[in-house]
């Protein structure tokens, strides 16, 4: 079922965001799990610039779950506002950071014209490193990075960002290329260094899960404006580098393979989420099929893929998707315990939202002064 999700009452207003950037931060030095969301499209397709942390702030046993977000100030090299790009959480010398990548933004206003006033450009091939404590950012040019890039998969381990596929816009191709980008976190000033390998995988808008340690499986996204990729890519990061092997792809259902689009998410744990628009004339009443993908490792610790099809179309009252990243906080067992999911649902005076604790304000318009 899609339930519903209550915002703590010190939180901020988070919109509702297209191809925004979402890292998964893990607990780490006594800092709590979250997810980093910076940038991505407004409904009214306005670019954000601003980065939100989003985390659990309370839980119950019939799995309400409350959560915090909170807006980070940036200071210093500040990101200009973007969609398509990534974020990625590295780990130098004791300390963290944030790696922002690529993206697309609306062509500067002194290039405008009445003809493209709505066009969009790739941004400049600039890496971003952004420390979380202080909210300090700055951006690095390198010499080896020619070209932004969009939609493209990032996998980090330790202090290496790895960028798979990507589309180049000005070019208009897919390279099939791989980027390594290493950060040493030093006292002074961080030195980064890139190497640029051409054995990566031409796709855009890919789903990554985990399967392992370091361990990923790569599948959906598009190897074309017209065609989707339909394979499934094993990646593993370890000290030595990067090692991908194809893996047999599930079999795929009948909408899948038909369809135009599809987008989803990782739930953790070798499992992923693939939504897919419904289509036909006149518009079908159920707006999207949900399958649910699992993928195992094998006694020999290889990664298989066996698909779990699960189509559900029960909505209740749900709001539309956005084709966006799905987030997924881990759950405890002893928290499943006492679940009211299931044949056992029963009310629960709980359940009910608790409006002093929604905390979840819309403003009227951008320069909106009022304080909820």
């Amino acid at each position: 079922k899609l339930r519903a999700i209550s915002f703590s009452n010190n939180s901020c207003y988070l919109p509702p965001l297209r191809c925004p950037a979402v890292a998964h931060f893990e607990p780490h030095d006594g800092s709590p799990e979250c997810y980093l969301i910076h940038g991505g499209r407004t409904p009214n397709n306005e670019l954000s610039s601003s980065l939100y942390m989003l985390s659990v702030d309370s839980r119950g046993c019939n799995r309400k779950v409350t959560l915090r977000c909170q807006e980070k100030e940036l200071v210093g090299d500040v990101p200009s506002a973007r969609y398509g790009h990534t974020l990625s959480v590295i780990h130098s010398r004791g300390k963290s950071a944030c790696v922002l990548f690529g993206g697309r933004s609306y062509m500067p206003p002194a290039e405008r014209t009445t003809e493209n006033w709505n066009s969009v450009v790739d941004c400049p091939p600039q890496v971003f490193l952004i420390d979380l404590e202080f909210g300090c950012s700055s951006a690095h040019t390198l010499p080896e990075l020619t070209d932004g890039q969009s939609f493209h998969v990032a996998l980090a381990r330790e202090d290496c960002v790895y960028f798979l596929g990507g589309h180049i816009l000005s070019s208009d191709c897919r390279p099939p290329r791989l980027i390594r980008l290493r950060v040493e976190l030093l006292l002074g000033s961080p030195v980064i260094t890139c190497n640029v390998l051409h054995e990566g995988l031409s796709i855009t808008s890919a789903i990554t899960t985990p399967v392992g340690y370091h361990e990923y499986i790569v599948f959906g996204g598009y190897q074309s404006e017209t065609q989707k990729h339909m394979e499934c890519t094993y990646v593993g990061l370890d000290d030595v580098g990067v090692h991908m092997e194809p893996r047999e792809p599930p079999q795929w259902t009948s909408e899948i393979n038909h369809s135009r689009t599809w987008f989803g998410g990782s739930l953790g744990k070798g499992s992923a989420l693939v939504a897919v628009p419904s289509e036909g004339n006149p518009t079908p009443p159920d707006a999207y099929h949900f399958y649910q993908l699992s993928f195992q490792k094998e006694q020999d610790g290889e990664a298989s893929t066996q698909v779990c099809s699960q189509e559900s179309t029960d909505f209740e009252d749900s709001a539309p998707l956005e084709d966006s990243e799905e987030l997924y906080f881990g759950r405890e067992p002893h928290e499943l315990e006492y679940s009211s999911d299931g044949e056992g649902d029963t009310y629960n005076e709980e359940d009910e939202d608790d409006e002093s604790q929604t905390g979840y304000w819309v403003k009227c318009c951008l320069s909106c002064q009022v304080d909820p």
